[in-house]
């Protein structure tokens, strides 16, 4: 798979994560699970996805917002993050 469809996937499992029918678990494991994408995209951005992952999966263990982890800012992050890979593969 290439990594524009790779990051193409990711982007559909996070609208998936955002309308609640995909687990964050099972969100994490596909994004950690794209090997042409990490291997295309410089290295800090595979250090940010996982520092965003583990953060969102820890807040999957609050049932509600708390001031440490709120679940609409890291979900925003992570499109910030697609957003980014995006205009980094365009220019590789």
């Amino acid at each position: 798979m290439t990594p524009q469809a790779q990051l193409a996937r990711m982007q559909d499992a996070l609208q998936q994560l955002r309308a609640d029918t995909l687990t964050v678990a099972a969100f994490s494991q596909l994004a950690q699970s794209q090997p042409a994408l990490e291997a295309t995209l410089p290295p800090r951005f595979h250090e940010v996805l996982m520092q965003l992952l583990d953060r969102l999966e820890s807040s999957a263990l609050f049932t509600e917002e708390s001031c440490s982890f709120s679940r609409k800012d890291l979900l925003d992050s992570l499109q910030l993050w697609l957003d980014k890979a995006q205009l980094q593969l365009q220019k590789a």
